[in-house]
């Protein structure tokens, strides 16, 4: 009798941009895992779905499986920034960006003035630009992953640029307790590991300097209520979003004092109308033509609504200030 033949084991096929999906949470370590959305990119550069898991016990949201170095690579080229950010302008104008980097800056004015900081993911350096009104005399310098932060120096917006992440190697020793405050806003959901990225960020410090971090909140009632379309879940290029109660914990059992944290100014009124923007983004240009009332709807409410949705579990981002303490841990 003739032995039947083996069964081919079937595996998934080798994605050089993609790491193996992980079983546990990258932030606590529990199994208790859950998808909350599966999405696509929404400029279509890939195909595919990409797909983000929330943790059962300590609510950190992660993409699962995570983009390996040469995925982030492909993701942060400059033409797929140029390609971001003309769909991200469609939401929100420059003009509003820049509002928005001044009032941040004016509320950050409170800080004792800074000889130096370090604007991290800081992109074209438009929110070291608006601090300068405020911080005259202080010596802003820029880190980002892509060419943008060498173009803002030529610009003459920072002083010294720096590419890459606080992570790559040699960057956090080079730059040791070299400044006054660090900034992160919305960098950390691009951070491979967010928690190694923090411990730079406080080496990076002097004693006594602040840290300043602005992320989206993943506990946002927005990212329950649009799924896939909630802007800030970002895929394929949000890697973590840290719940607010878990950054808080770390920052604290790293040494700091952490005075601030605001749900309220951070919001930005965007969600309906980028949800929308997005579901229309490739259909056809009929359609979106159809559709450009409603779209304009949207945005109205977006601003309307934004003094309640600031001052609720419908706040889509939180901010951050911590000070590095004489016994931090770096």
């Amino acid at each position: 009798m003739q032995p039947l033949p083996l069964t081919p084991q079937i595996t998934e096929p080798f994605d050089p941009f993609q790491e193996q999906r992980r079983a546990d949470c990258p932030w606590c370590g529990s199994p208790r895992l859950r998808t909350r959305v599966r999405a696509p990119d929404p400029l279509r550069h890939r195909p595919g779905t990409f797909v983000v898991d929330e943790c059962g016990d300590c609510r950190h949201t992660f993409q699962n499986p995570r983009l390996t170095a040469e995925g982030l690579a492909f993701y942060h080229r400059d033409f797929y920034e140029r390609h971001l950010e003309e769909f991200a302008a469609r939401i929100v104008s420059d003009r509003a960006v820049r509002r928005r980097h001044r009032a941040t800056a004016r509320e950050l004015s409170a800080l004792p003035e800074p000889e130096s900081w370090l604007d991290v993911g800081t992109g074209h350096a438009l929110f070291p630009e608006a601090a300068k009104e405020f911080f005259p005399y202080t010596s802003f310098d820029g880190l980002d992953p892509t060419a943008r932060v060498e173009q803002a120096l030529l610009e003459g917006r920072v002083e010294e640029a720096h590419r890459g992440y606080l992570t790559t190697p040699g960057t956090a020793a080079r730059l040791r307790s070299r400044y006054d405050v660090v900034s992160m806003f919305h960098h950390l959901e691009h951070a491979p590991d967010p928690r190694a990225e923090l411990r730079a960020a406080l080496t990076v410090l002097r004693p006594g300097g602040h840290l300043v971090v602005e992320v989206p909140d993943p506990r946002c009632v927005f990212a329950t209520l649009l799924g896939k379309w909630w802007l800030p879940y970002g895929q394929p290029r949000h890697l973590h979003l840290v719940p607010l109660a878990n950054l808080r914990a770390e920052l604290e059992s790293q040494g700091c004092a952490v005075l601030v944290t605001d749900r309220s100014a951070p919001h930005i009124p965007y969600d309906l109308s980028a949800a929308l923007l997005l579901a229309l983004a490739h259909v056809h240009p009929l359609l979106r033509a159809m559709a450009a009332p409603v779209l304009d709807v949207a945005a109205v409410l977006d601003h309307t609504l934004a003094p309640l949705f600031r001052r609720t579990r419908f706040s889509n981002a939180y901010r951050v200030v911590a000070r590095k303490t004489s016994d931090a841990v770096v």
